[in-house]
């Protein structure tokens, strides 16, 4: 295997000279090949898995947060279902504007998928369409950007009606400027013979292969559009259905794979798919709960971000992220054992900046902790002195992240005391549904209520304050 200059004596700062010849060298990232040892089972892991090659270019920050990148996206890889052979790192001031790495660095990266018998290429970035069309030229394989993929694990784990057109619209809009064709397909024109013989009646004003395939993308997305804000209206309802209740919403969100469904079921029993994947979760979920002192509430959990999450996802998704941008309180979810949480608070900030749910308060909660290094959690400590420490495996924490969970959700905050007659039941249910109860007690005349209650609530229960001995 061809080897190259290591640029491991570099200091890892994003300032400072480098030699033309160590900044542009191609640097493999040790420790990212997933390759069975196993001979007896690589030739039926070889059927059903693309053999992938990764390649980053590291711009700005240190190494370690160049490579911590690479080896998310491995973990992406193998998320998908492929088999990771190697990594590699370029440093540059910027990609290459036609192949991401530079003709040079490319045809290096041509004989290394050639020596490990590669059929795919992942690069760690969004590329242009000129960049994947020239650099699979020369790679002579696929190649693959890292929206691609995330997209691809998106449509794999797609469950709900919604999920899917979701997933479908975000597939589509990141592939309508990417169409390309080959031959003779992209000048072809339909019409007449070339529509299939189709003759009189079937001749058109001639378009080219790829002009029907972008009508009939552009023909699917609106469809898609107009189903997922149908599904839209009726979260709608729901939403609208609880804010006149006045019940508090809380929402669980946080980088993939930090354990908010794991925390969901720890804290409701919901009964969530819990796997230790990507984007395990997409299709949102919502349960009720009460507090300790009777206030209801709902718990909802959300699909994960990740660093540079597609703009096509977050566009696709809007509907389903409102349910972060209007909650009271957003319960933010880190993994404390991951190498870089620090980057994971910053990636999912920038998505909740996005979705305009930087104005919601915000709970850091640091999950995981059973499996984090000592010396990692003190700097998280020291990064917020509020974070709630956790485990949702093991239980570590759940009672104190219920009494912080607890104290910062809203509270009612008009107390009455009443006596309602029984031919009003509704008004007692309501009380119990939405209010928080402090004492209750059965009477002749009725039942007797002191609760905190929304000023709606208050209203109507203001014609039997008197009854109760309240002015």
């Amino acid at each position: 295997m061809t080897e190259f200059d290591d640029l491991s004596a570099l200091d890892g700062d994003s300032t400072g000279d480098y030699e033309l010849e160590e900044r542009q060298a191609l640097r493999r990232v040790a420790g990212l090949s997933t390759e069975l040892q196993d001979v007896t089972e690589v030739e039926y892991r070889q059927l059903r898995l693309e053999r992938v090659v990764l390649v980053g270019v590291w711009t700005t920050g240190t190494l370690a947060e160049a490579e911590n990148s690479l080896a998310e996206l491995a973990r992406l890889a193998e998320t998908a279902g492929s088999l990771v052979l190697d990594g590699l790192i370029q440093r540059r001031d910027r990609p290459d504007p036609a192949t991401y790495i530079g003709s040079g660095k490319a045809k290096e990266l041509r004989d290394i998928v050639s020596t490990e018998l590669a059929d795919t290429v992942i690069c760690d970035g969004e590329l242009t369409p000129g960049q994947l069309r020239q650099l699979e030229e020369v790679v002579k394989v696929k190649v693959v950007d890292r929206t691609a993929l995330i997209l691809d694990i998106f449509a794999q784990h797609a469950r709900s009606k919604e999920g899917k057109a979701q997933v479908e619209l975000a597939q589509m809009q990141y592939l309508l400027p990417r169409l390309r064709g080959w031959g003779e397909s992209l000048s072809r024109q339909v019409g007449g013979r070339a529509a299939g013989g189709l003759g009189i009646g079937g001749r058109g004003p001639g378009e080219t292969k790829i002009e029907i395939d972008r009508r009939r993308i552009n023909a699917r997305m609106a469809k898609l559009r107009k189903e997922i804000a149908a599904m839209k209206t009726s979260r709608d309802v729901k939403r609208a259905r609880r804010v006149g209740r006045h019940v508090p919403s809380v929402v669980l969100a946080g980088y993939t794979n930090a354990g908010k469904s794991s925390l969901l079921n720890r804290l409701t029993d919901a009964g969530v798919l819990v796997e230790n994947a990507l984007f395990a979760t997409l299709d949102p979920t919502v349960r009720r709960c009460q507090a300790s002192d009777g206030r209801p509430y709902t718990l909802a959990d959300t699909v994960g971000f990740v660093r540079h999450l597609p703009t096509q996802l977050v566009e696709a998704f809007r509907s389903t992220l409102e349910e972060v941008a209007e909650a009271d309180l957003i319960l933010h979810v880190v993994d404390a054992a991951d190498a870089d949480p620090e980057a994971q608070i910053r990636a999912v900030r920038e998505v909740l900046g996005e979705i305009d749910a930087l104005g919601v308060p915000e709970q850091l909660v640091f999950n995981k902790v059973d499996g984090a290094d000592p010396e990692m959690l003190l700097r998280l400590k020291r990064l917020a002195p509020d974070g709630v420490f956790v485990s949702a495996r093991a239980g570590t924490g759940i009672d104190e992240l219920r009494e912080v969970l607890e104290r910062r959700m809203p509270s009612p905050d008009v107390e009455v005391n009443v006596l309602v007659p029984y031919t009003r039941g509704d008004l007692v249910a309501r009380v119990h549904e939405t209010a928080e109860v402090l004492r209750t007690e059965h009477t002749a005349d009725g039942t007797l209520l002191r609760a905190r209650v929304n000023p709606g609530l208050a209203a109507a229960l203001g014609p039997f304050a008197s009854a109760a001995g309240v002015p």
